[in-house]
């Protein structure tokens, strides 16, 4: 059955994310109001593979969870760019690394109960070095990993972002 909805209106707004309270009615069933999460952006990541060095991660701590971790380059997707050259501009900013082709794996709703945010996740194999990263805020340091210590990462909880873990576990599937 398909939710029906009779409107909807912004609590919050700002360039990073808007919280709506959407008036909703369930077919036979009650009405009533619920949070929505929309993002004004969406986002784009790649796991960058190479045969001999493994996978290129960033480590990093995230305030919001208070939380340090492996992760994938990935960010924001700019007015006017696409999914794919948004992956390959975060990647070579977050790393230094310019990917090779990208290969579109999935998009998907993270959290589709709550908010509208779409994840775009790309592969790519092998990379060129092309200096430092220009953001060196976005993580501690930069490492190729290789495939078995980021299997055990990923089961012993030092990944736990879902872009990341979603992105290299799709990967892992499909091999």
């Amino acid at each position: 059955m398909q939710w029906i909805v009779h409107g909807e209106r912004i609590l919050y707004d700002s360039a990073w994310v808007r919280l709506t309270l959407v008036d909703v009615e369930v077919p036979g069933g009650a009405r009533f109001d619920h949070h929505v999460v929309r993002s004004p952006r969406h986002a784009a990541g790649t796991v960058i593979t190479d045969p001999d060095r493994g996978v290129l991660l960033l480590w990093r701590h995230r305030f919001i969870t208070q939380t340090w971790g492996w992760e994938v380059p990935a960010g924001a997707i700019d007015e006017g760019e696409t999914p794919l050259e948004a992956a390959e501009r975060e990647a070579l900013e977050e790393t230094g690394w310019r990917p090779g082709p990208l290969t579109h794996l999935t998009s998907y709703h993270p959290n589709n109960g709550q908010a509208d945010v779409i994840f775009n996740l790309f592969r790519a194999e092998g990379a060129t070095y092309e200096g430092a990263p220009t953001d060196p805020s976005e993580s501690e340091r930069v490492e190729w990993v290789p495939w078995p210590l980021v299997r055990e990462h990923i089961t012993g909880g030092r990944i736990t972002d879902g872009l990341s873990l979603t992105a290299l576990l799709y990967v892992l599937a499909t091999a």
